[in-house]
């Protein structure tokens, strides 16, 4: 019963980030690591956020950057093949520290300039960075379903309207998790048994995308990126935690 019970609450959190509450998703699988590998919870989730990516997309289908998609897919899918070629050499407390560190040191440079109190300058889509943090967004993505803080260091400065932002992030993430799929069914990490469980554990996903959406659309624009970048440091902090003390 607890373990369907924290199952659950995953799902449900997974869903609510979908539905554009910031970051929030990571939280699902430290939570189903109490019951099993963390590779394996990760594997039993990658269905639930196939599921729930669908609807988001119905949810966020009006409003997105092509460019900002053409710019960081290819570069995604280069680190999803990086990741499954090399998962089993790269230690995932190394993955933990580089994605903390890339939330943190955006962050850093975001506080800095707002103190100084010069106007941030926008930084437009451009085709080397994009590649850059699309890749390291498919790596970290395939590792440990963290590929948020790299695409949100490429995405937030450039400004772009809620909407847009949920869009892109939404379209960005259901073709990597789609890309991810057949090596993860490879690896083992997804069988039959955790798709089965995947199955009860949906529906409790699409209620958390419902309620994330109707959550996410009512938030002023300011309140909305300002809660983006309090989940990108709660995150970045506890991976930090989770390598430097309790591993």
């Amino acid at each position: 019963m607890e373990y369907w019970i924290v199952a659950g609450l995953a799902a449900f959190l997974l869903g609510l980030s979908k539905g554009g509450v910031p970051m929030i998703a990571m939280l699902s699988v430290p939570l189903m690591s109490l019951f099993m590998d963390p590779a394996h919870a990760a594997g039993l989730l990658l269905p639930i956020y196939i599921v729930a990516d669908m609807y988001a997309i119905y949810l966020f289908r009006r409003a997105f950057s092509v460019r900002n998609l053409k710019i960081l897919l290819p570069g995604a899918i280069f680190g999803v093949l990086t990741g499954y070629v090399a998962v089993a050499h790269v230690p995932g407390d190394l993955v933990k520290l580089l994605v903390a560190g890339i939330g943190l040191s955006y962050l850093f440079n975001a506080l800095r300039q707002r103190l100084s109190r010069r106007e941030v300058p926008l930084k437009p889509a451009d085709v080397p960075r994009g590649l850059f943090w699309g890749a390291l967004a498919g790596l970290t993505s395939y590792v440990s379903h963290a590929g948020g803080p790299p695409f949100q260091a490429y995405v937030l400065p450039q400004k772009l309207d809620k909407m847009v932002f949920l869009g892109t992030t939404t379209i960005f993430f259901s073709i990597v998790n789609l890309l991810k799929l057949p090596p993860f069914i490879l690896a083992g990490q997804i069988t039959w048994d955790s798709f089965q469980q995947a199955a009860w554990l949906a529906p409790l996903a699409l209620t958390g995308a419902w309620t994330g959406a109707s959550i996410s659309r009512v938030l002023p624009e300011k309140i909305f990126f300002l809660l983006v970048e309090v989940a990108l440091a709660v995150v970045s902090v506890k991976l930090l935690y989770e390598v430097l003390v309790a591993g």
